[in-house]
């Protein structure tokens, strides 16, 4: 089985971290640096049934259907993540952990199968990569420099 693992620090509390990446408003703001989704239906809710609305591509759709499994706020979000076609079922785990520097985010997205897996976790891993280390950090600060962030 195939997996992407990514680690990133940010000098922001949980609380602030865990704003940028369950508001809908803002989940967008940063993840323009993949595929620009955009979540319809999202809240943070055991069982809610949501969907994630990118530009399509040849051979997508742009939408992944997902369902909220666990929610600790400010510390662990956990989804169910399709891609609109069928395939795999995959599981995405955002964990927030308080750290003498701020915050670090773990980001897992696993339970990818077969070569056709493989070959998905790899394009996801670099798409990710590049929206938790050059999309989301903008984001975070335009959030503390606010007031009241």
């Amino acid at each position: 089985m195939s997996a992407i693992h990514i680690e990133c620090d940010y000098p922001y509390r949980p609380a602030l971290v865990w704003r940028a990446v369950t508001d809908p408003e803002l989940i967008p703001r940063w993840t323009a640096t993949g595929a620009g989704a955009r979540p319809e239906g999202f809240h943070l809710e055991i069982g809610n049934r949501f969907r994630f609305v990118a530009k399509p591509m040849p051979g997508w759709n742009g939408i992944v259907n997902c369902t909220v499994l666990d929610i600790e706020p400010e510390h662990r979000l956990r989804y169910s993540w399709q891609d609109d076609a069928g395939g795999d079922i995959t599981d995405v785990t955002y964990l927030l952990e308080p750290h003498e520097r701020g915050t670090r985010f773990v980001y897992d997205h696993t339970g990818f199968t077969g070569v056709g897996g493989m070959i998905m976790a790899r394009l996801l891993g670099r798409v990710r990569r590049t929206m938790l280390t050059t999309g989301l950090p903008p984001v975070l600060a335009a959030l503390a420099a606010a007031p009241n962030p």
